[in-house]
């Protein structure tokens, strides 16, 4: 039984690179990022593969077109296979990270990873927010985004699953929706840094406000947590504007 359940872990994890990869509008630079995540060279997957290691550098920078689903399916089982050889880590990882139904898929309300990282400035400027803390971190570099309901992850999802809001990367932007003060979301970043050995989000915005709450205020300078405001009012916008970064 124990078998079974690992083999569709391992088949939903294959599932989701596959599909992350398919529906990139670069998928040259999703292998890339799949496979620097799994941190394999491109001449150990070709090797792998039964490739030549030019022919998984050409998906990558774009030199060849989009990559069929015959190859896509080859990638991601020798990412798999390399990582399985080596003791599993990378995939044990992805499997807390995104296997499973969990409450906090009822929280999170969108996730990506960028094509190219941006900065914390670029990324504020893009969605009208204002930096209000830790601004010598603005030329800091945000590999992704996520975008939470607030009270849904405060209220009703466990701190042990917040760390499932990093997806692939920890270096991203946390943008909490329906926010009234400020504080609990501030809170709960706290609590994931102690519950996670000190990570936590690159950068936290706030969604719903016009003023923070001096307590959340008090975090974000003491922990040194890079905290913005957007003004954007619709949440659908705020969306359609971060959709925007490559």
């Amino acid at each position: 039984m124990e078998k079974r359940h690992h083999a569709s872990m391992v088949e939903e994890i294959a599932v989701k690179i596959a599909g992350d990869i398919v529906l990139s509008e670069h998928p040259g630079a999703a292998m890339r990022r799949w496979r620097r995540y799994f941190d394999i060279s491109q001449s150990e997957l070709a090797a792998k593969m039964g490739v030549k290691p030019s022919v998984i550098s050409d998906y990558e920078i774009g030199r060849r077109r989009s990559p069929g689903a015959s190859i896509v399916k080859r990638f991601v089982r020798s990412l798999i296979e390399i990582d399985q050889e080596k003791g599993g880590r990378t995939v044990l990882s992805l499997a807390r990270l995104v296997i499973g139904a969990s409450i906090l898929q009822k929280a999170v309300l969108d996730m990506r990873e960028f094509v190219k990282p941006v900065t914390i400035a670029e990324f504020c400027k893009a969605i009208d927010a204002d930096l209000l803390t830790a601004q010598d971190s603005a030329n800091e570099l945000l590999l992704g985004y996520t975008v939470v309901d607030s009270i849904t992850l405060v209220v009703e999802v466990p701190a042990h699953e917040y760390a499932r809001l990093y997806g692939a990367t920890t270096q991203r932007a946390a943008v909490f929706t329906g926010v009234k003060f400020g504080r609990s979301p501030l809170v709960a970043v706290k609590s994931m840094q102690a519950g996670l050995g000190g990570l936590r989000p690159a950068l936290v915005v706030l969604h719903g406000l016009e003023k923070v709450d001096e307590l959340g205020l008090a975090i974000a300078r003491n922990e040194h947590i890079p905290l913005a405001i957007t003004k954007i009012k619709r949440i659908e916008d705020l969306i359609s504007r971060l959709s925007r970064l490559p």
